[in-house]
């Protein structure tokens, strides 16, 4: 009997699939699903904006130093471990009963989905070597990790619908033993025998720092600006900061190297990374909300209508490579950036009308897709082709560190002006003697729609001279305000790439993808 032998690389090529739909999916599926942790969990505000930044903050932490890691210990080796983290994990985060619990999962969560993304670079960068092959590897690996990212909210929302929340974690386990099989005989083991140093500092200093900004972000209003304990934190996030920047030049092998900073192709396109960050992917924590508390949608339907903001960062990407093909990256990055905005701007109109509704929130979604589909690979590209060869990983590493910094950090100032923006109508339609603390609260109250306006509770007796229609006002104004900010910071972030890029044609090799 003949048995038909699959070839090593292919399977080692559906580990790596594998991996990164699990990875994208964690990232997208689970905004659809935070009104269910809301009521479960008796999650407020907060609490849900943590249950995913501890995943971001967590993928940042790991980044830089796990790319060390496989190269001094092996990558296959390494990977195998960071799989059976997130598995376990995934199953923490299915099992967590409380909203502490589950962001404490996340984190561990993170940890090992971050580390997890570098090993399958790694593993894709080794095994695949000859020109065409590696370059189908890369791009099959891209369009697995784009759909988990495409469409996650709807698979979270349907998992929802069928099964229960808990089910949008436990299914990574299932994955997690289908992958580690699919390394165990498809991926070969490679090291690096010069790579000894680790940042260790580079890594520690940098994670406090973006810690202390997302928590002054999003706890400082409650616990006064000027409060001594947010002076402190502020005081020891930015001797942080300061400490990182010293680590970084003083140590042998830097975590980031700042000379290529000095690289103006490389800084443009690192600017559009971040910019990227400032509008479209941290807004897919909010439009699930948006769709759910403002329009009254269900997770399956707020799902089906975030498919029209994510399927465009599928179908462009090819469409922006023959555009980076014909002409130069400081034009197409920054022309990707500015149609983000253009979405947003788009949006904002759409959400304003008295009949808002997802047919209204469609062109501004489809143009945001466009803009995010544009500007993506373009700055992969860009960013590892402005530098020499053996410098490809770590500038790839501070791409990536870039994007997730940014994520995060945005997580938790669109979550600030979305309060800030509800909390305007609600302080014109209530008493000036109006408690300042009960008023914030019952604002990231109205931010998840668990509130209440009767009752015999002096919070519910406070509020009961509010309407539903007034809540819901000020809901529609606060979202207003997060798509205005996302629109001028993609606008903000493309003048910014243009400049950055100067006006010398930027010689990159677009086709690496590494």
């Amino acid at each position: 009997m003949t048995y038909l032998r699959i070839p090593s690389n292919a399977i080692a090529l559906a580990a790596v699939c594998l991996t990164s739909l699990m990875f994208g999916l964690e990232i997208s599926s689970v905004p659809v699903i935070l009104p269910t942790l809301r009521d479960v969990l008796h999650a407020d505000f907060k609490d849900m904006q943590w249950i995913m930044n501890a995943y971001t903050i967590a993928c940042t932490t790991v980044l830089m130093a796990t790319g060390t890691l496989a190269d001094r210990f092996g990558r296959k080796r390494l990977y195998l471990i960071t799989i059976v983290i997130f598995g376990l994990t995934s199953l923490l985060c299915g099992v967590a009963s409380s909203a502490p619990m589950l962001i404490a999962s996340r984190f561990a969560q993170g940890v090992g989905g971050g580390a997890m993304l570098i090993c399958q670079v790694a593993v894709l960068s080794h095994q695949f070597r000859e020109g065409r092959e590696r370059s189908r590897a890369f791009a099959m690996w891209g369009i697995v990790f784009g759909s988990g990212l495409g469409f996650g909210p709807i698979i979270g929302g349907s998992i929802v619908a069928l099964a229960n929340w808990h089910w949008v974690f436990l299914v990574h386990i299932v994955v997690s033993v289908v992958a580690l099989l699919c390394v165990l005989s498809g991926v070969e083991e490679s090291r690096d025998p010069h790579a000894e140093h680790l940042d260790l500092a580079g890594m520690i200093t940098l994670s406090l720092s973006v810690f202390g900004l997302a928590f002054l972000i999003t706890q400082g209003p409650d616990m006064g600006l000027a409060s001594l304990r947010t002076v402190g934190i502020f005081a020891l996030t930015l001797g942080c900061f300061i400490a990182f920047l010293i680590a970084e030049r003083v140590a042998t092998r830097p975590m980031f190297d700042f000379s290529v900073l000095r690289i103006r192709p490389f800084s443009g396109a690192l600017v559009g990374s971040a910019g990227m960050n400032f509008s479209f992917w941290p807004f897919m924590i909010y439009l699930p909300i948006y769709f759910r508390g403002v329009l009254g949608y269900s997770s399956v339907t707020a799902g089906l209508s975030l498919l029209a903001y994510t399927l465009p960062t599928l179908v462009v990407p090819p469409f922006a490579e023959r555009l980076m093909a014909r002409h130069d990256p400081r034009a197409v990055i920054p022309a990707g950036l500015f149609t983000i905005g253009l979405g947003f701007m788009l949006m904002w109109l759409g959400s304003r009308g008295a009949q808002a509704s997802w047919l209204t929130m469609l062109p501004g979604c489809l143009f945001a897709g466009i803009g995010l589909g544009l500007t993506n690979t373009p700055v992969t590209n860009t960013t590892t082709g402005a530098v020499s060869a053996h410098r490809a990983g770590m500038a790839s590493g501070i791409d990536m560190s870039a994007r997730l910094i940014s994520l995060a950090i945005n997580i938790a100032i669109m979550g600030l002006i979305l309060v800030e923006g509800i909390l305007v109508v609600l302080r014109q339609a209530l008493p000036d003697t109006m408690n300042e603390s009960a008023l914030r609260a019952f604002a990231n109250a109205v931010c998840t729609g668990e509130f209440s306006l009767t009752g015999s509770g002096s919070a519910e007796t406070a509020f009961a001279g509010l309407t539903h229609a007034t809540v819901h006002l000020a809901l529609v104004h606060g979202f207003g305000w997060v798509m205005l900010y996302g629109g001028i910071a993609a606008w903000a972030a493309a003048l910014l790439s243009r400049t950055t890029f100067g006006s010398t044609r930027a010689k990159v090799d677009v086709g690496q993808r590494a």
